[in-house]
């Protein structure tokens, strides 16, 4: 008898156990949501897009973590003591204007300060997040442009500015303005062929190349680059900066 309920008692700890990893793994840790890892078509999957969308290849990426929204002024200048915005909006506004060497600083000093690694997040886990776990998708929370008002902040309806955070409806994962408001930096260079060899596990991108990625479209942008597939790439090594140009973190979950 006790013998049996020893391990009885062993396998309620067990489950037990395992649920709460579970349960704790899946929480929004920091402002950071986690994000199921799994396979997906990635590309212009509807056929619309542009040439460096294409072709449409299978991507896998494992479990992360990706922040719930853009990284906002407020956060910036708590850390790094400035603010390169041109839209001065408020704490509550994102980022913009960012260079990409004082965004990797940016994230230098965040990790040292809170001993985790954050990172930017790779094309792959960025298209992945936005199209809500790699749902056919055409911009982040809907297929349907008539309905991008209520998710994105774009052309059509930013009155030529950013605009605070978490103001339009979020994705199926919970996530804000990947569409629209700021384009957001990925880690990946850029080379135009790289979709015709790219691995199907965790893509990275080119290991060389001049540009870097972002994603997103942002206020400026009219509703076709806005999707979750386009690409837009910019010259790091020459400045690298634009009023658009903003990111959110994103972290590894093992």
């Amino acid at each position: 008898m006790i013998r049996i309920f020893l391990i009885i008692f062993c396998l309620i700890l067990s489950l037990t156990g395992s649920s709460l990893a579970d349960n704790l793994k899946n929480k929004k840790i920091d402002g950071m949501v986690f994000i199921k890892g799994g396979c997906f078509q990635m590309g212009d999957t509807f056929g619309d897009g542009y040439a460096g969308e294409k072709p449409v290849h299978e991507v896998c990426v494992n479990d992360f973590y990706i922040g719930e929204n853009e990284v906002t002024q407020g956060e910036w200048k708590a850390l790094m003591d400035n603010n390169p915005s041109v839209n001065k909006g408020g704490d509550d506004y994102p980022v913009d204007s960012t260079e990409w060497e004082d965004v990797q600083e940016f994230i230098k000093k965040l990790n040292v300060k809170t001993g985790k690694s954050y990172r930017l997040p790779t094309e792959a886990e960025w298209e992945y997040a936005a199209r809500s776990g790699g749902r056919k998708d055409k911009f982040a929370g809907t297929s349907n442009e008539s309905e991008l008002k209520e998710y994105a902040w774009y052309y059509g309806n930013a009155d030529n500015e950013t605009h605070p955070v978490k103001q339009k409806k979020p994705n199926a994962l919970g996530l804000y303005d990947m569409s629209g408001n700021v384009w957001e930096w990925a880690s990946d260079l850029y080379d135009g062929s790289y979709y015709d060899i790219s691995p199907k596990d965790n893509p990275k991108g080119p290991d060389n190349g001049m540009y870097h990625m972002l994603r997103g479209g942002s206020w400026y942008s009219v509703a076709k680059n806005a999707r979750t597939t386009d690409r837009y790439w910019t010259d790091v090594g020459g400045g690298g900066t634009d009023t658009l140009y903003g990111f959110r973190l994103a972290m590894s979950a093992d």
